[in-house]
């Protein structure tokens, strides 16, 4: 009973957070929306015994990632963005349908009858799916080959960029 009222508690954030972010007209708002949607999904991951995944959600993309998007965000001045120079009205058209088919679906998964505790039981216990161990054997022994590949790629980036900021410095 405790972990319903906890997934709709967060669900229900992330829900409420994410229209805020989509609505709200000042950027920097937006982001801050965003930053408690991906708390508030961190919080579902937690219900879902994935308690890594949670962390590394929170670590990279609160943390990490957010701090990047409102640091564009100060950094190009979007305070002031004109919102007149809409040519047409297509996009509100279809965020409109698109936002009727959604509340439909849900409440044909509300009408459908299945518990919340019913589908959670079909979930591993004891963090097996988002636990650290278990992803750290997966990595290493699994997906070694792209984990090696896709850590060259964050190096060559990184040596790019700093070749790239010694250029730019020595003109």
């Amino acid at each position: 009973m405790l972990t319903e009222i906890l997934f709709f508690i967060f669900a229900i954030i992330a829900i409420a957070a994410a229209v805020m972010m989509v609505v709200h007209r000042n950027p920097i708002y937006s982001a801050l929306f965003l930053i408690i949607t991906l708390f508030a999904m961190a919080g579902l991951f937690v219900l879902l015994n994935a308690p890594f995944i949670a962390a590394v959600h929170v670590i990279i993309y609160a943390g990490a990632i957010m701090v990047l998007f409102l640091f564009v965000i100060m950094l190009l001045n979007l305070q002031q963005v004109a919102l007149k120079e809409r040519l047409t009205r297509w996009p509100q058209v279809l965020g409109t349908i698109l936002t009727i088919l959604f509340f439909v679906q849900i409440a044909i998964l509300l009408k459908s009858g299945s518990s919340i505790t019913a589908i959670m039981q079909d979930t591993p216990s004891n963090g097996i799916v988002g636990g650290a161990k278990i992803i750290g054997k997966l990595l290493f022994t699994k997906y070694l080959l792209p984990f090696e590949i896709a850590s060259v790629l964050l190096l060559s980036a990184i040596i790019g960029a700093v070749i790239l900021a010694k250029l730019k410095l020595r003109e």
